[in-house]
């Protein structure tokens, strides 16, 4: 084992438990409870962290990297289409942060 590389096994039940905490921060928000929605999203963060384990661009796009808050169109985020720079504009409500991301015209 080298050094500072945790053993395959560790980070494969990491990167089930940042999975589970992330759906649980999703539920959460549904449910209206936000500061527990952003606790789930910092512990998945911080697994990630430790064991070196990269989140996934889905995961990644899910919460604000600002807040920690759930990123959920309409309820936690606005969602809107910028045609003149090309990129999909995404506000989180609760911190004013603003994320683009390109997108390719077909």
């Amino acid at each position: 084992m080298r050094r500072g590389r945790k053993p395959q096994w560790q980070r494969r039940i990491a990167k089930e438990r940042i999975n589970i905490l992330l759906q649980l921060a999703k539920e959460e928000t549904r449910k209206g409870n936000l500061k527990r929605a952003q606790r789930y999203v910092e512990l998945a963060r911080t697994i990630g962290k430790r064991y070196n384990v990269r989140l996934t661009k889905e995961q990644k796009d899910s919460f604000c990297k600002h807040c920690n808050t759930p990123l959920l169109p309409g309820l936690t985020s606005k969602v809107w289409l910028d045609s003149k720079t090309k990129t999909v504009v995404i506000k989180c409500l609760i911190c004013n942060k603003i994320f683009r991301k390109p997108y390719k015209q077909k």
